[in-house]
Formats: C-alpha cells, structure tokens, sequence
C-alpha cells in the first residue's frame, strides 16, 4: 500500500479513539464534573449525534472542494474538538465540545475511503480502504485501552490532549504524504435523497440503527458494569477493553464471510448471534471468568454484525452510493446515541445497572425480526457503484 493511505489510517485511529475512550472514563468524568454516570453516558449520545449531522448535512457542502485540503482541515477540527473536551470547565462544554469533535468523523470516513481507492490500481481498492480502516480496528484494540490507562494514571483530560496530538499527527502527515486528487464528477444530490427516500432503503437504514444501536446500551456503561457488578478492580479495565477490541478485530471478517453466502443469512445470524451475546453478558456479571469469555464474545458479535449491515445498505441504494454511504455512518451513529441514551435514563430512573444488557438485547431484537421482512431472494448480491 502507498504510504499516504497510512497517513489516512492514522486518522481513523485517531478519530475512533476518541469516539471509544470514554467508555472506559465515564467515572473519572462524573467524578470531575459532579454528575451522574447516566448523564456522563450522555457524552456518548452527544458524540454519535455529531457523527449523525455530519455525515448529511456537512459531507454535500464538502464533496464539491479539493480531497486533501479537505482532509486536513477535517483533522484539525477534530484536533480543536479534542482541545476543548480537555480543557471542558463544565459537563455542558464537555457535551458541546464532544458533538464538534465528531462533526469529522463520517466525512473524514467517507472522502478518506474515496481517495484511498484513488492512490492505487482498480484491483487493490478493496485493499486500500481496509489499509485505511486498519486504523479503526488497532484504535479497539489499542488506542481506546491505552486511553483509558493514561486517563487513569495521569487523569481523564489527558487521555484527550494525546488525542489531539494524534489529530495534528495525522493532519501533518495527510499534508506531506498524500498526493493531489482529482474530483470525482459532481452527481445529482436532489436524485440521490430522492433514492433514498425508498421504502427498501429506509428499512436497510432502521435495522442498522436498531440491529446496532442495542450494543450501546450496554457497551457504554461497561466500565460500571465491571467494577459494580463483577467487582473488578477499575485498573482491569483497560484490559478488558482491549480483550473486547480483539474480540471486534476476530468478529468482523467472520461476518464478512457469513455475508459473502448471502447479504440477508448473514445478516440475521450476526443479529442473533449478537442478541445470545448480550442475553450472556446479562448472566455473566457477577462471575469474573465469564466476564473475561463473555466481552470478548460481545466484541466478536458487535462487529461480525458490520459487514452485512453495510453491504445490505449498498444493496437497496440504486443511484445513490455516495449518499447512502454516509446516511449508514450516521444510522449506526444513531443507533449509538439512541442506545446510550437508552442506558442513560434506564439508570437515571431507577433501572439496576444488572439489567442493561437485557434492555439492549431487546433492542436489538427489533433489528432482527425487521431484517426477517426481507426476500432472501431480493437481495442475495450487493449492488455495487
């Protein structure tokens, strides 16, 4: 792979890091600004709507404008983003400055995919946005534990400065690295949101909002769950967050090959295989060995669900690729928030902390016996642009 998709890839781990640290924050956070861990779960919600209003209403106004200008100039908001959650005097600056954060994240996606196709010949694209995303992936992996030790050690707002210097890493090395690219040809936005106004395409839409968005309410208290319920030590969960992110990186290309025997089979068995997952987490709380098999099970079954997601979205997008592209970015950020939030006022209101994976097995459910309305025959191939 040329260099300059690397660069690209630094990006994607800068940017996934950030959405993901908090989790392993949220008690220092609620400590430090005298709220909640409900409301601190907010935080979540509030970066995943960033993501959601970006991903419309900020990619078409960027689309038309040169690649690499645009690239730069998206990592050094999202550098600013994280400056101001560092500094946050106050839980309402920390929500504002978390939403601004993520304002970058499904545009940065989306054209960094783009121009990554662009740097290599026809029969590597494939190769070239999974080089890209690879920063995504060591980000679960990686990126969110050490975050999270850091902000342990050295106190949650530190996490966010190393966060922002990544950010001017990644926009220094998009600057030096990454050749001039040449517009694609301008496409009819209006015939594309008309595209996706279909009633097949906003099923496509509700099931990865759905099918997804069930993992945020449990996922994004999980630090809670673990040393409240497991009575693990708060030092063990950096840990157990990167046995969750090697859980996602073994997940997503099992998912993947479900998907390549047929969009819809895959789809519904990760589904399902996500929901046994959660109902298990549910058990598994107060047993510290089923904790450790169980997140790693979770991590595997969240991202083994991603690949039939995306593909069964492109299938039902006809003329409108570009748009239905990013419109998938923000429905899973949707469901993110939508779970989150979910979390959020389920504990706020008197929900025990114990029962969150059952409330988002539930959710998911939803997911599932929508994706049972499809033709299994409609769409066995993706369409691809």
């Amino acid at each position: 792979m040329p260099i300059a998709i690397w660069a690209l890839a630094i990006g994607a781990f800068a940017i996934c890091t950030s959405e993901f640290v908090i989790m392993g924050l949220l008690q220092e956070v609620a400590n430090d600004l005298s709220i909640t861990i409900g409301q601190s779960g907010f935080l979540v919600t509030g970066y995943a709507l960033g993501v959601v209003l970006g991903a419309p209403f900020l990619t078409p106004f960027l689309v038309g404008l040169k690649r690499k200008p645009v690239l730069i100039g998206l990592m050094l908001l999202f550098t600013l983003g994280n400056i101001a959650c560092a500094i946050a005097p106050s839980y309402e600056t920390m929500l504002v400055a978390r939403l601004v954060t993520a304002l970058a994240q499904a545009t940065f996606f989306g054209l960094g995919a783009v121009v990554a196709t662009k740097l290599v010949p026809a029969d590597k694209q494939a190769s070239a946005i999974a080089a890209m995303f690879m920063g995504a992936t060591l980000a679960n992996i990686f990126g969110a534990p050490l975050g999270t030790f850091i902000g342990q050690e050295l106190g949650w707002r530190s996490a966010f400065y190393v966060i922002a210097v990544l950010g001017v890493l990644s926009a220094l090395s998009i600057a030096k690295l990454l050749p001039s690219i040449k517009k694609e040809a301008t496409s009819n936005l209006a015939a594309e949101f008309r595209a996706l106004a279909q009633p097949g395409m906003i099923r496509a839409l509700l099931i990865t909002i759905f099918g997804f968005g069930g993992t945020f309410t449990a996922f994004t208290y999980i630090s809670p769950m673990l040393t409240e319920l497991t009575g693990m030590s708060i030092d063990y969960v950096p840990a157990m967050l990167l046995l969750f992110g090697f859980g996602m990186a073994v997940g997503n290309p099992l998912g993947a090959r479900l998907s390549n025997k047929g969009i819809v089979f895959g789809m519904r068995v990760t589904l399902m295989a996500l929901i046994l997952a959660l109902v298990a987490l549910y058990f598994a709380t107060h047993s510290t060995i089923a904790m450790v098999i169980v997140t790693f099970l979770f991590g595997a079954a969240m991202f083994a669900t991603i690949p039939s997601l995306q593909t069964y979205v492109l299938s039902e997008a006809g003329k409108a690729p570009v748009l239905a592209s990013a419109f998938n970015i923000a429905a899973f950020n949707l469901g993110n928030a939508g779970g989150a939030w979910l979390g959020g006022i389920s504990i706020d209101g008197g929900v025990e902390l114990g029962l969150l994976p059952l409330i988002a097995a539930a959710v998911s459910v939803v997911g599932l016996l929508l994706s049972l309305t499809i033709s299994t025959q409609k769409s066995a191939q993706p369409v691809t642009a």
